[in-house]
């Protein structure tokens, strides 16, 4: 017979293995479908594809999402995770483009890139590391983000440059906080899917350097 103390210590071993099996395949996926995602995104800029338009993004975006949501138990939820993160690469090769015409194009591009993944190693590293939990952050992202994302569509509909900076800088603090909150998700036991999880960091750091490009180019003059 075992003791409460000796199940419970099997019960924690298991679960702190379970925990790190979840962040292992969650970092190998999400490693894969960010080069899958720039190579969609090199072959949109080497054919010269042009930009799908808002709404025909939106509708791939939450298309695939719901269909990597409805199958991520399944074998097709990694299809769809590589479907999803291909086709915003598609869509992110004609913004690149766009920003590599410009006199310092590229340094913007790499800056942006650089910045994007230093935010999210050191966020990441944070989390894993000091184990804080931040699920306390869950209604302020929620709200956040719905909030940034209204006022995104509504910047682009009536093409409000001053708006469209704020969502940016919105979604700069907004992408970061996202980072910490999936990676405490993932550490905790919030979140025990890893192509759930690998969906999450991808938007994060998708969203997080086109905000961060957009900056640059506008505060650089040229955006």
């Amino acid at each position: 017979m075992y003791t409460n103390r000796e199940v419970a210590a099997v019960r924690s071993t298991d679960s702190v293995l379970a925990t790190n099996k979840v962040i292992r395949n969650t970092y190998m996926l999400l490693s894969m479908t960010l080069l899958f995602s720039a190579l969609t995104a090199g072959i949109s800029m080497v054919f010269n594809l042009p930009h799908p338009g808002m709404i025909l993004t939106l509708v791939g975006y939450f298309g695939l999402l719901f269909l990597t949501t409805k199958f991520r138990n399944s074998g097709l939820g990694v299809v769809f995770v590589f479907a999803l993160t291909g086709f915003m690469g598609l869509t992110l090769g004609p913004i690149i483009s766009a920003y590599m015409s410009l006199p310092n194009g590229g340094q913007l591009v790499m800056t942006a890139l650089g910045g994007t993944g230093v935010i999210f190693i050191g966020l990441s590293a944070y989390a894993l590391t000091t184990r804080k939990d931040f699920s306390f952050m869950a209604g302020f992202l929620m709200s956040g983000i719905l909030v940034a994302f209204l006022a995104g569509i509504g910047a682009a509909i009536f093409n409000i440059p001053a708006l469209a900076l704020g969502v940016s800088a919105m979604f700069v603090l907004l992408m970061s906080a996202l980072i910490l909150f999936e990676t405490s998700n993932i550490i905790h036991g919030g979140e025990t899917n890893y192509v759930m999880a690998t969906v999450s960091l991808y938007v994060a750091i998708y969203n997080l350097f086109l905000s961060l490009l957009h900056l640059l180019g506008a505060f650089s003059g040229d955006d």
